[in-house]
């Protein structure tokens, strides 16, 4: 036991240098000025039975200032009143594009969104989830802002949104940070050629008009349930440089209403994730990452009784976790319930498999993978 908590531990100092550079970076992010002379935006979102996310974000996206944007939603099939919201809106510069769902080898978000990029006529395109809101009229001028500054054109942006999920999905949710900001060495992310070096949150990404049409992402990744890691991944290898920044002032999600709904939506994902592949296939490389997610963050709570080790493993797990809660403004209830989330973390990617074997993986109303 003694070896196993020294291993943990050695471990956890990864993750704290990880995590420290990751922090520095993003508060270097939020402290750059920004230029104000601006391309021409379209915003590009996906909406399946999203009427109530709609509500919210589609006022957000109207008042924005400080740019010339035309907003292009993609009513993907819905079976709810998103049509309706869409036109209680109704904008000049609200283009609403009638889908009627994928065809054979298309995912439905790609396929929408490959869709609204057809339509779409600005200089250059942000990608953004219909549960997502802008949380001042300027954050969409920040956001593009950004992108500029980082070289524009050849360049992508993306980032670590706030969420606001309460109750009990918070748990779950707050695993999506904790997974980045754990594992991922941001700062090399622009620095590096490597694919495996990337990340792309699909909830919110930026990328020129040009680089678009010429690399048609959405088309090159059209039967991927993780659509947005391909496209990260896939844009590396295209030559683009990914920048990956906290939005958390510019863009806030609220991904999930309770834990139930928060369990259905990780686990379409976790099990991909995690290295698997689609049908089930449990690869060398999902079997050794729940190993190694386990050993890190399971194992210290079912061994904290383990004298001081036991004590100092625990102990720094608490600390990471609420040191990437207090960036991400989790309230501190989920901080203290830190090993439960963590221990969900690994049920929920052993459920995912379980789905993904049998088949089973539904999302609004269609079968995934």
């Amino acid at each position: 036991m003694t070896v196993l908590l020294a291993a943990v531990l050695v471990i956890h100092a990864g993750v704290v240098g990880v995590l420290t550079a990751n922090l520095i970076s993003f508060w270097r992010d939020r402290h750059r000025a920004l230029p104000t002379d601006l391309p021409r935006v379209s915003v590009l979102v996906p909406a399946r039975n999203e009427e109530e996310n709609l509500q919210v974000l589609l006022p957000t996206l109207l008042s924005q200032d400080g740019l010339e944007v035309e907003i292009v939603v993609v009513d993907d099939a819905s079976e709810d009143e998103t049509r309706a919201v869409l036109e209680d809106h109704a904008q000049p510069n609200l283009i609403v594009v009638e889908g009627d769902g994928p065809p054979a080898g298309w995912v439905g978000k790609p396929h929408a969104l490959y869709q609204a990029a057809k339509r779409a006529t600005g200089d250059v395109f942000v990608f953004l989830d219909a549960d997502a809101q802008l949380r001042d009229d300027r954050a969409l001028a920040r956001l593009v802002g950004r992108w500029v500054h980082n070289g524009g054109d050849g360049t992508a942006l993306t980032g670590l949104p706030r969420y606001l999920d309460r109750g009990p999905a918070a748990l779950l949710t707050s695993l999506v940070p904790f997974a980045v900001l754990a594992a991922l060495p941001i700062p090399l992310v622009p620095r590096t050629r490597s694919s495996s070096v990337s990340a792309l949150n699909g909830q919110i990404w930026i990328l020129g008009a040009g680089d678009y049409r010429r690399l048609e992402p959405h088309r090159a990744v059209k039967s991927d349930v993780l659509e947005d890691v391909m496209i990260g991944r896939f844009l590396k290898r295209s030559g683009v440089q990914l920048w990956f920044q906290n939005l958390g002032g510019e863009v806030a999600v609220t991904m999930y209403q309770s834990f139930g709904e928060a369990w259905r939506g990780f686990q379409k994902n976790a099990f991909l994730l995690a290295g698997g592949k689609p049908g089930g296939v449990a690869t060398g490389a999902f079997v050794f990452f729940l190993l190694l997610y386990s050993l890190s963050w399971v194992v210290p709570s079912l061994l904290w009784v383990g004298g001081t080790l036991g004590l100092w493993a625990l102990a720094t797990l608490v600390g990471i976790k609420l040191a990437i809660d207090r960036a991400g403004r989790f309230p501190l209830w989920v901080s203290a319930l830190a090993p439960v989330t963590l221990a969900l973390g690994a049920a929920l990617q052993l459920d995912s498999w379980r789905a993904h074997a049998t088949g089973r993986v539904a999302w609004k109303g269609r079968t995934v993978g």
